[in-house]
């Protein structure tokens, strides 16, 4: 439990939770199980004290069994980013020009901008967009920034602050000044939430929700709003500790442990009808193009 004592970001909820975990070891009551009942054993102690939903004890990947050094797991981490191409699972234009990008995870620019950027030019000719993040399970706050500037004109929104080392020290987080393609402005966004919805997903849809930059349709999100790391406890075990917390510039606080709550609730499964039937309707009294106004009649017509 010194991982657990040495990096959260709550050290008051750390120290009790580890006297229980201890208290619990030494009358027995983890004796018997399996790593991944200990896993889940732990992980409920850990919530009954701290209710953070990053902090968790799980089993390793299978991958990293044989090993707990760092740059293998780093190796193990960027493969899986590009067989799953940086969490972009599906980019489309659907009738009506309206683009639609399906992101199940969010990757840090460093890594993941070039797949970004090219998401990112093939709607940038779209009339609205449809960010579906029901699947999103997170990823990188540094990620969640870059994909939240696209949405903003230059570099002077401040989008996000993290608090870290137990309040001693506070990162702005501020849109992009520079992006390697077109920003996607003065366009109407649609944002699909559902309870699956986690961690820097769910930072995605706080902070283009908080700047009034798009509408969020589905379903309040999971609840996990503190930045973490990953830390070895055995070569088949690790626990994620949050070490610092998200302060959204404009609501003073952040998503953890209620979620992000949607501007329009629907049930996550009818969230795309929803935000595709409001594109069309935006399309077809804004769009300056018969083709398109055309393609929107017919497609709102086969919604009906």
């Amino acid at each position: 439990m010194e991982l657990l004592c040495t990096h959260y970001v709550f050290p008051e909820r750390a120290v009790p939770a580890a006297a229980d975990i201890r208290r619990r070891l030494t009358d027995g009551e983890y004796d018997g199980m399996d790593e991944a009942a200990l896993a889940d054993a732990l992980t409920l102690t850990l919530a009954e004290h701290c209710a953070d939903k990053h902090l968790r004890v799980r089993t390793r990947d299978p991958r990293l069994h044989v090993t707990v050094d760092p740059a293998e797991a780093d190796a193990v981490y960027r493969e899986h980013l590009r067989v799953t191409n940086h969490g972009i699972a599906r980019v489309e234009r659907l009738d009506g020009n309206v683009g639609c990008i399906d992101l199940r995870g969010v990757t840090a620019a460093g890594l993941g901008g070039r797949a970004i950027t090219a998401a990112m030019e093939l709607v940038s000719q779209t009339e609205a967009l449809i960010l579906d993040l029901r699947r999103n399970r997170g990823g990188s706050p540094d990620g969640a920034i870059f994909w939240t500037s696209w949405f903003f004109p230059d570099g002077e929104t401040h989008l996000n602050s993290i608090e870290s080392g137990a309040g001693t020290s506070l990162r702005q987080y501020w849109s992009v000044a520079y992006l390697p393609g077109e920003r996607y402005l003065d366009r109407p966004v649609y944002v699909l939430t559902s309870d699956r919805t986690f961690s820097a997903g769910e930072e995605v849809s706080y902070n283009l929700q908080s700047q009034g930059r798009a509408t969020l349709i589905g379903e309040t999100t999971r609840g996990g709003a503190h930045p973490t790391d990953r830390f070895s406890i055995t070569p088949t075990l690790e626990i994620t500790v949050p070490l610092a917390r998200s302060i959204n510039p404009v609501t003073g606080t952040n998503w953890e442990g209620v979620g992000v709550v949607p501007d329009i609730a629907v049930p996550a499964e009818k969230a795309h009808a929803v935000a595709y039937r409001m594109a069309l309707e935006h399309v077809l009294t804004t769009s300056a193009s018969p083709v398109v106004r055309d393609e929107a009649r017919e497609a709102m017509a086969g919604l009906d």
